[in-house]
């Protein structure tokens, strides 16, 4: 939920870096201390991943001086490099679900099947749902559903989509069909923002996420009809402008999907398209120690440049 913060885990601190197979240099993390501001079973990886070396220092250092707690895993999926730092520990995922949501509805209906119009009762509609609020006399096809909820982060629009599969435990099952054993799928829009230090519901972890997005935008999952409707949106998201986005080189594209909760989550995950190479998936999960902590969207972007920079 845009707007709306938390947490996802009670060792808020925890020292694990995940490290990697073969190392080549990172300088990029350096500046960062100074700043204020496998795959799935469906998708084989292209070469066998090999890791750009991260310092936990490096990290750490970026973490005491934004105050923050990192999630980071990004994939350069030609040359199979990869950075990773705490990419195993849990984070809430907030609204970046909602990409998942698409893509399940999207694998059961295809393409042809979300022109149908769903209706819903004002007793529906939940806070931060700035398109779906507007429909409640007319209702709304669910391609416009997944416009609203992809592209404006609407939460009612989320909840139709849960509503469609068959509530959260129905996309838990789906995502476990695709190979995630990891990601804890429990409540709708919008409590699922609401966790506490120690509560696993609704969180998964970077590796798990990047993996997951891996397989719904790149691999085949979908059908291509249904990946492309859903890239699609995702490139044109309005809530991302100062995060993923703001932190790669001018020229990347980039399709995403923000969320934001308690405790100063600010989420941001994506696929992004260098020129002239093959995508990087890169998944950036953030929080803070105290509750009401503000999000910082500039942390989010400093990360990404770095990641970048760091699989050459």
């Amino acid at each position: 939920m845009e707007g709306f913060r938390e947490t996802a885990d009670a060792d808020h601190f925890r020292r694990g870096i995940s490290l990697l197979r073969k190392t080549v240099p990172l300088v990029a993390l350096a500046l960062l201390a100074g700043c204020a501001v496998p795959a799935s079973p469906q998708v084989a990886p292209p070469t066998t991943p090999s890791s750009a070396a991260v310092s936990s220092h490096d990290f750490a250092d970026v973490e005491r001086t934004f105050g923050a707690r990192l999630g980071v895993y990004a994939l350069d999926t030609g040359s199979g490099r990869e950075v990773a730092y705490r990419a195993d520990e849990r984070f809430a995922y907030a609204s970046t679900h909602k990409v998942f949501s698409s893509a399940a509805v999207l694998k059961k209906l295809g393409v042809a099947g979300i022109d149908r119009v769903v209706k819903y009762t004002q007793a529906d509609v939940v806070s931060a749902s700035p398109i779906t609020s507007q429909h409640v006399a007319d209702g709304m096809t669910l391609r416009a559903v997944m416009d609203a909820a992809l592209r404006y982060s609407d939460n009612t629009g989320a909840n139709l989509l849960f509503r469609e599969l068959g509530g959260p435990p129905a996309l838990g099952s789906w995502l476990s069909s695709i190979g995630d054993r990891t990601t804890h799928v429990d409540r709708t829009e919008t409590t699922l923002n609401e966790s506490a230090p120690g509560d696993v519901r609704d969180t998964t972890t970077p590796r798990t996420w990047a993996r997951d997005l891996r397989a719904v935008v790149l691999g085949s999952v979908l059908p291509p009809d249904a990946r492309t409707f859903l890239t699609d949106t995702m490139r044109a998201n309005t809530t991302g402008a100062a995060t993923i986005r703001a932190g790669v080189p001018a020229g990347w594209q980039v399709a995403d999907k923000t969320g934001t909760a308690d405790h100063g989550t600010r989420n941001d995950i994506a696929i992004t398209w260098p020129p002239g190479r093959a995508p990087i998936v890169l998944v950036v999960l953030s929080d803070h120690r105290a509750a009401d902590a503000t999000t910082d969207d500039a942390l989010i972007a400093r990360v990404t440049t770095a990641a970048v920079k760091a699989l050459g």
